[in-house]
């Protein structure tokens, strides 16, 4: 082999490992949103479903009923006090509901955050469908501020036809409360 044939070699060789490398970290930045997108579309981990309103509006009430409990935190830390204004409530499947929570910020800072959330039992996550959530944004409560945050739902009947979340008879909604620095 020539000098010149095993410097195009080389060079190609190069470029092979350059494009495999490029294609990993594209992979790595994607992996972030193509891995939430696939939570929210399967209910993997307990995430809920996201649904719009034209989704919702569509969905028709059934005349089956589960109970929703709702579960609020904060980090440890972190000096919010976060509670919802109601523990339980029984709906009908695929009724849009309303729940509220109510958040202070006990410091004597402003403090921005974000809410993380979790579905249980995991199985019944991929039927549980928020409209409207505080959790898709950061909130920002100046010191000793208080706010009423909402968040609109329904439970998708569909529910009732799954092999593994028809005898769900409550999901619990869950939220934590981080400060986002």
């Amino acid at each position: 082999m020539t000098t010149a044939e095993l410097a195009l070699r080389n060079r190609k060789v190069g470029a092979i490992f350059v494009g495999v490398a490029l294609a990993m970290l594209g992979l790595g930045y994607a992996a972030v949103p193509m891995y939430r997108i696939f939570c929210q579309k399967t209910g993997f981990n307990g995430t809920p479903a996201r649904a719009t309103e034209a989704e919702a509006a569509a969905v028709k009430v059934s005349g089956q009923t589960i109970q929703i409990r709702f579960d609020a935190n904060v980090d440890r830390g972190m000096p919010w006090k976060f509670t919802p204004e109601q523990s339980i409530i029984t709906i009908p499947l695929g009724e849009r509901r309303l729940a509220l929570f109510r958040a202070r910020n006990d410091s004597d800072r402003t403090i921005v955050g974000q809410a993380s959330y979790n579905i249980e039992p995991e199985q019944a996550a991929s039927f549980f469908n928020k409209v409207q959530c505080f959790c898709f944004t950061q909130q920002t409560l100046a010191p000793h501020q208080e706010v009423t945050m909402p968040v609109i739902f329904y439970v998708d009947p569909k529910i009732t036809k799954d092999e593994d979340a028809h005898d769900v008879g409550q999901i619990t909604l869950s939220y934590t409360f981080h400060e986002f620095k």
